[in-house]
Order: structure tokens, then sequence, then C-alpha cells
């Protein structure tokens, strides 16, 4: 199954291909055409989310075709679901959103500090969150630079999923920066929102 996804924005490149692997019964290969980077690593961590095995390659100028191998997606989609309800056993069904470097409205350097504060708070909690998500200028703080680095690489060795927006990342030009985790889509985020047990937002 061929899926053009050219000139669409995120997540619909995803959407359309998680679409098509559900009609596809388990059989056979979904491939998909973008046009950017972006689009190609959100399809591929999408494929890796799933348990199905995926290959990307450039087509021509500007074109770029992943393909996903969809044979016996439901049984490996069981085995992933499994890992992630024993990871969800050890960790809370909670998901920490940041959409800023700052932590609350008013001062920077305070929300600043506060945000520093906040992330090393959750290395040393009993429960964790079972994944943080950053987006919009949050995105930074996943990045070279950033002074949480080290508490969010300790987070993710804990097995709290870490999760950037690769729409984000793009839009601040450090998607070659990116220290810790992995990039995302808002299709994913959107998912982890949903079914999460509680959303915090600092």
């Amino acid at each position: 199954m061929l899926i053009d996804a050219r000139g669409l924005n995120c997540p619909i490149p995803v959407v359309k291909t998680k679409k098509a692997i559900r009609e596809s019964n388990g059989e056979g290969t979904v491939e998909t055409l973008v046009d950017n980077k972006t689009a190609v690593q959100n399809l591929l961590q999408m494929a890796k989310d799933e348990g199905l095995d995926a290959v990307a390659e450039q087509v021509d100028e500007g074109t770029y075709k992943v393909s996903i191998a969809v044979s016996g997606a439901v049984e490996k989609a069981s085995a992933e679901n499994a890992k992630a309800d024993d990871n969800a056993a050890k960790t809370g069904n909670i998901a920490v959103a940041i959409s800023s470097t700052c932590m609350g409205v008013g001062d920077e350097k305070l929300g600043k500090q506060l945000m520093k504060s906040f992330i090393y708070t959750l290395t040393t909690l009993e429960t964790k969150p079972s994944v943080i998500l950053f987006y919009n200028s949050g995105a930074y703080l996943t990045c070279e630079g950033s002074d949480s680095i080290d508490d969010i690489k300790a987070l993710e060795n804990m097995g709290v999923k870490i999760l950037t927006c690769g729409t984000c990342v793009n839009f601040y030009g450090i998607a070659d920066t990116l220290k810790v985790g992995t990039v995302t889509n808002m299709y994913a985020i959107a998912e982890h929102m949903l079914n999460a047990s509680s959303v915090v937002k600092p």
C-alpha cells in the first residue's frame, strides 16, 4: 500500500500511515512518501513504538520513502503493549507536558530556576511519570546547552520516556543538538496525553 503524504504537515503523515497499518490486517508493507526529514523520523519512531520494522530511503530530491513491514503486526504490538504495561507499573501512568523553559508566569530568570528544580525533583520522587513531553520552547531543555540534560538522562535511565516535538526542534533550528530522548510528532504527543491517567503541566 502506497501513501503519498508529501506536502502534509505533522501529524498527518503519521495519521494516514497508522490508518493504513490498521487496514492492512497484519499483511504486506505500507510505504509512505514524504518530503522532509522530520516526517521520516516521525514515521520511523512510530513504527518502532508499534514494534514494526521500518526502513527509509531518499527516492529523489526532496522525496523520501518510509517502508513499514506490517506482517506480524498484531503479535509485535501485543509484545510491545505488555512491555509498556510493565513499564507503567514501575512508573506512574502520568504524562508531564513541558512547553517552556520557564515554570509559571513572571520573572524569566526565576521561571528557569523553578523549571530546573522541578525536573531535578522528579528524579527524587518515588512515583515517576511514564513520559515527559517537551514541545514549543520546552524543546530547548532536551538539547545542547540545557542545564537539565543530566537530570533528564537520569529520568530516562529510570524508565521514563523522553519525547521532544520534531516540528519544534526544526522551527527553532536545534534538531541536530538533541542530547536526550527521541523526536516525536503531534499524534504521539496527543495520544500520550489522552491515554495518561493525569497530565501535569508545570
